[in-house]
């Protein structure tokens, strides 16, 4: 981290050693873990992220986590692929290499679709791992949430709900009211993340 972002993390901190990185609320149950995560949202909390010990179908869209930044870096990815399986073979067949066999046309592009396509798909799962990868900030060995009470339970039996201080609504003691009113939280705790 550099010396100004951390300066700009740090300030105002009670502990210089320690800075809140948010608050995370413990939920038992899974309706009500998606009830409370549509009402984080509808209060106009951005930086939120929710775990949970299986998949819940709308779990992603309830806490507004519908980003499209991977989908549309596989879509580059794709259409780079297949015109360039394309401009090679035209360049290949065509340009360099012009040679006529059996009286067949130098542009025969319908014998060229199976590469073309198999270069569409492999640049764009590439892409897609590739930006995978970036956007979500990997590798990430540690993350400030699993120092949070009972976190460990998160593969378990437990969910997790966390709004980052980082958000413009944040404030700790309005905040913490707030996760405390939602229904089934179970506790609400500080994260703190070490400097």
């Amino acid at each position: 981290m550099s010396d100004a972002i951390a300066q700009a993390v740090y300030e105002g901190q009670s502990d210089p050693h320690h800075f809140l990185y948010g608050l995370i609320a413990e939920l038992d149950d899974a309706d009500a873990t998606l009830v409370s995560g549509r009402r984080i949202r509808d209060a106009g909390y951005k930086k939120i992220d929710g775990y949970a010990p299986m998949p819940l179908e709308g779990f992603a869209e309830e806490l507004g986590l519908t980003d499209m930044k991977v989908p549309y870096t596989m879509l580059a990815g794709g259409l780079l692929g297949c015109a360039g399986g394309f401009s090679l073979l035209y360049s290949c067949s065509v340009i360099a290499y012009p040679i006529n066999i059996g009286g067949k046309p130098l542009f025969g592009w319908p014998s060229w679709i199976p590469i073309t396509f198999e270069c569409t798909v492999l640049l764009s799962a590439l892409s897609g791992i590739i930006g995978m990868i970036l956007y979500n900030g990997l590798p990430m060995p540690y993350h400030p949430v699993f120092g949070a009470k009972n976190f460990n339970r998160a593969t378990d039996d437990k969910f997790f709900l966390c709004i980052e201080s980082s958000d413009p609504l944040f404030d700790l003691e309005k905040t913490r009211a707030f996760l405390e009113s939602l229904p089934g939280v179970v506790n609400v705790s500080e994260v703190e993340l070490e400097k």
